[in-house]
């Protein structure tokens, strides 16, 4: 099966046309050669989205999200391939339930779904999860993560490094030691101080970090970092990097535009964990990012019913939404103020994610012989975010009412298109 879209900028540059067959790029030819299938309209071209850090729910809360509706959200976010987190019920600790997870992902074709596996048994923090039996698994896991919970033994954080070293795949690790957070609503500072509200101190993120780097070293593993959210962070995963340890690192599309002044509204969808920070924080994750420090953005993509957001800020659940908004927060506070390129945004929203994945046919350059996953991406647009036009099942949208720049016209993969706006002819 054969199909054109003509007239596409890939990463930002000049308008070429892009011949798709059985899935691959067959042919890269100059603007307006190739007989058109669909007009690219001149939208800049990046290779499908990769978000190593989703939150699908299924099994165990369908009322949150499911595998089908949650990867329908990545397709019209332009994401190709998500990896979905282990904390489900029942937890994504054993074979059987990762392998239920991707064949979930396989059914609805939205995008790949590679499941993320837990470190730990039940996420318990006491003894490690069936890590060997999920890397030999259908789904071949890479990537294991408590996230939501903090592998916070030491030695067990060392005995999983050593162990997934075997099959090269890396500990994602949620950094927060338990017992400086206990009851934390938001970020420790002025804000939560005059909101009355526990504060939660940057050096609990700090600390786990700064140990976990330090392990990885002695280990000689692979480590990576989700969603780091402070300014002291960033300066221990330079310095990691500059000891040439392998240690990698995410940043969330809403710890790089929202601060904790958010939460003076007491409205609890701006409670997330880790808690949004400081503007200084905001500036030092944007600059780390943009000059690699940071290796990714990931979305934590975390949806919740109402009745767990519609609620008084102590008892609401932690997490927003994100699959849909986060390539227009990435052009809007990156792009747009002239800090990142379009081919950057390519290396920290799919080429760079997959390699720590270790997916093998996402990630990679439009290029010739290459499977045919891309979005296609109109940065010049205004929209006003309306949390009700979703594919997701849940509303918790922090973004909803603001202005971004950009929107998703086309989602393919495999040359299959997986979402086409209805404005795209």
């Amino acid at each position: 099966m054969k199909s054109v879209i003509a007239n596409v900028r890939p990463n930002g540059g000049q308008a070429v046309d892009i011949e798709i067959t059985d899935g691959k790029i067959s042919q890269i030819a100059k603007v307006n050669t190739l007989k058109a299938d669909i007009d690219g309209m001149g939208l800049i071209a990046l290779p499908g989205l990769v978000d190593l850090h989703t939150h699908l729910r299924e099994p165990g809360r369908e009322d949150s999200e499911t595998v089908a509706t949650g990867s329908m959200a990545a397709a019209r976010g332009g994401f190709t391939a998500v990896h979905a987190m282990a904390n489900t019920t029942p937890v994504a600790d054993t074979a059987g339930v990762v392998e239920q997870i991707y064949r979930l992902g396989q059914e609805a074709g939205n995008c790949d779904v590679f499941p993320v596996g837990a470190v730990t048994q039940g996420l318990a923090g006491t003894a490690l999860a069936e890590l060997g039996a999920m890397a030999d698994s259908a789904a071949r896991v890479r990537v294991f993560s408590d996230d939501g919970k903090c592998v916070h033994d030491p030695v067990l954080m060392r005995r999983a490094l050593e162990y997934v070293k075997a099959f090269d795949g890396c500990v994602a690790q949620h950094a927060q030691e338990p017992k400086l957070t206990e009851d934390s609503q938001m970020n420790e500072g002025e804000v939560s101080s005059l909101l009355g509200l526990r504060g939660w101190p940057k050096v609990a993120e700090e600390a786990i970090i700064a140990r976990d780097v330090l392990l990885a070293e002695h280990v000689g593993a692979r480590l990576h970092i989700c969603h780091l959210s402070t300014a002291g962070s960033v300066e221990i995963i330079r310095w990691a990097k500059s000891r040439g340890i392998s240690v990698t690192a995410e940043v969330t599309p809403h710890h790089l535009l929202l601060t904790d002044e958010t939460a003076r509204t007491y409205d609890p969808v701006y409670k997330v964990n880790p808690p949004l920070r400081t503007a200084q924080d905001v500036e030092a994750l944007r600059a780390a990012l943009a000059d690699g420090t940071i290796d990714i953005v990931a979305t934590d993509h975390a949806p919740h019913p109402s009745e767990d957001k519609e609620c008084e800020w102590s008892a609401a659940a932690f997490g927003m939404v994100g699959l849909e908004t986060a390539l227009p927060i990435v052009n809007t506070v990156m792009v747009q103020t002239g800090l990142m390129t379009w081919s950057d945004v390519a290396r920290v929203m799919s080429v760079a994610p997959a390699q720590i994945g270790r997916l093998e046919n996402h990630g990679n350059e439009l290029a010739v012989g290459q499977p045919a996953n891309f979005t296609l991406f109109d940065a010049e647009h205004k929209v006003v975010v309306d949390r009700k036009e979703t594919a997701s099942k849940s509303l918790n949208n922090p973004f909803h009412g603001m202005e971004l720049s950009g929107r998703v016209g086309l989602t393919m993969l495999r040359g299959k298109i997986t979402f086409k706006a209805a404005w795209i002819k």
